[in-house]
């Protein structure tokens, strides 16, 4: 038992080298060239992908895309919407030591300009109706021109070191400018700390996923794991809602389930039939499960579900599992392998067990980032001493049970997303009705939680008017979904706006 806030059981086993995330991920192929390794599933049929196909789609795209003349360490902005298009794309940049960057669909124009200068991308790659601004440094490459090329003699997979460079996702900085979080080859080899510590995830598992392609959520835990193991990946195909998600989990034999909680709210809030045969278990991350739903789904389903904890920086790596379940209450222990203390502000060193403190992760975990690209002083800051700060408050008992209580900042989370409010209260401000504003979340219901912008100005604005002024300045994930006039917001004594006190108020407020 513990006495001081720090687990660890030991390092995990040590990345090949050479490797490649691209080789790594479709190594089965060579082994069960013939197994489904990707179903699109629809209530009307599925579009299957065996592992030989895809490979051949990767490696072939590889090949095209060194063809247009792009040599290793160039970037390549992923501008895709939900289309299997996009892991094919991911990993063919992988494949040839390209630095694929995955990015939201929902990200408008003036979004996607303002990254283009710290990420100097060589290639945008463009969906359908995606948004890329006007004028680009670099060619756009149309979607539709990747399936032209699956049939291109296959590249080499490139092997090197697995520490470098391989490729880049967004998440929101607590500066409002989103941060470019750098990941190593080895990201991958790092995650298979979550096969048992997370997952319970075996080579006969039929995986489904409630995401879209176009979401790294999906592309880690829907797609990439099940791969690397060698099992079937499930993606719903547009158009899948609360209400067919459980016949697709029936039709297609689904045995894990994978959710953000939000989707699990709303499929428990439905008088859907929830016993499904073969489903094993769920899993819920990207925000807290309330406890309640979390109930109701145990209850109508029979079937456990399993929550982790994470961040863009390391992805999951505390959470329950099948074969260790969470103490009530608890987020779950560090998986095996992780090496994870609560530090106090002051010391930076270990807690005693229970007492508050951050939530830390040593600097030899492979699933790390290697830094913010472009912001050396910001990526020092979350490194103290062997430790990666996260900015979560928790509190770890003496069985290395880990209970989230909260942020050291105002980050919200919206259905997964990391949102900063400084980029909300700077798409508010920008009306020239509004002289000041300030964005977070609050509870309209017991269990959920949605972003809520309040303004001062002279009147109370037609909500709806504010909905297409935030909608044309930021992603739909990040627009706040209700607008509340104030005649003045509450501030301290050094003029901060006081967020806490809009959330407490709200409280009192209702809908």
């Amino acid at each position: 038992m513990l006495t001081v806030s720090l687990f660890d059981e030991g390092p995990p086993p040590p990345c090949p080298a050479p490797f490649n995330m691209a080789a790594y991920v479709l190594a089965h192929a060579a082994d069960r060239p013939g197994k489904i390794a990707l179903s699109v599933v629809t209530p009307r049929g599925a579009e299957r992908w065996s592992y030989a196909r895809l490979e051949a789609a990767v490696r072939g795209t590889a090949t095209g895309l060194l063809e247009m003349g792009l040599v290793p360490g160039d970037r390549v902005l992923m501008r895709l919407g939900n289309t299997v298009e996009f892991p094919i794309l991911f990993l063919a940049a992988l494949a040839v030591d390209l630095v694929p960057v995955p990015t939201s669909s929902q990200l408008t124009a003036a979004e996607v300009e303002k990254l283009l200068p710290g990420l100097a991308p060589a290639l945008i790659v463009q969906g359908t109706g995606v948004a890329v601004p006007d004028d680009t440094p670099c060619p756009v490459l149309p979607a539709s021109r990747l399936h032209d090329m699956h049939d291109n003699p296959p590249a080499d997979y490139a092997m090197g070191d697995p520490g470098r460079l391989g490729y880049i996702i967004y998440t929101s900085g607590t500066s409002g400018q989103p941060r470019a979080v750098m990941h190593a080859h080895r990201a991958i080899w790092a995650r298979r700390m979550m096969w048992q510590g997370w997952y319970g995830l075996t080579e006969d598992d039929r995986l489904l996923h409630a995401g879209a392609f176009n979401w790294t959520y999906t592309l880690g835990t829907g797609l990439m794991d099940p791969w690397s193991v060698g099992a079937t990946a499930l993606i719903p195909g547009a158009g899948a809602d609360r209400y067919s998600l459980p016949l697709l989990l029936r039709r297609y034999g689904a045995t894990i389930f994978a959710a953000a909680p939000g989707v699990i709210r709303q499929i428990v809030e439905t008088d859907a039939d929830l016993h499904i045969p073969g489903l094993r278990h769920a899993l819920s991350a990207g925000e807290k499960l309330p406890p309640a739903v979390a109930r109701e789904w145990q209850d109508r389903s029979g079937t456990g579900i399993y929550e982790a904890l994470g961040m863009s920086e390391c992805s999951t790596f505390i959470s329950g599992s099948p074969s260790n379940p969470p103490a009530q209450g608890s987020s779950g222990r560090p998986q095996p392998g992780r090496r994870v203390a609560v530090l106090s502000e002051e010391t930076c060193q270990p807690v005693p067990v229970g007492t508050p403190g951050v939530l830390a992760v040593s600097k030899r975990d492979p699933g790390l980032m290697l830094g913010y690209r472009g912001a050396e002083a910001e990526t020092a800051a979350r490194f103290s001493g062997e430790w990666f700060l996260t900015g979560d408050t928790v509190a770890m008992a003496a069985d290395g049970s880990v209970t989230y209580l909260g942020r050291d900042d105002d980050m919200m989370n919206a259905g997964g997303f990391r949102v900063s409010p400084l980029e909300v209260e700077a798409a508010l401000t920008a009306h020239p009705a509004i002289s000041e504003a300030a964005a977070t979340t609050v509870e309209i219901k017991a269990g959920a939680e949605v972003i809520a912008g309040f303004y001062a100005a002279e009147t109370a604005l037609d909500a709806a008017d504010l909905d297409a002024w935030c909608a044309a300045r930021l992603a739909r994930y990040k627009c706040p979904r209700l607008f509340v006039h104030l005649d003045a917001l509450p501030k301290g004594a050094n003029g901060k706006i006081r967020r806490k006190a809009l959330r407490e108020g709200w409280k009192g407020h209702g809908t």
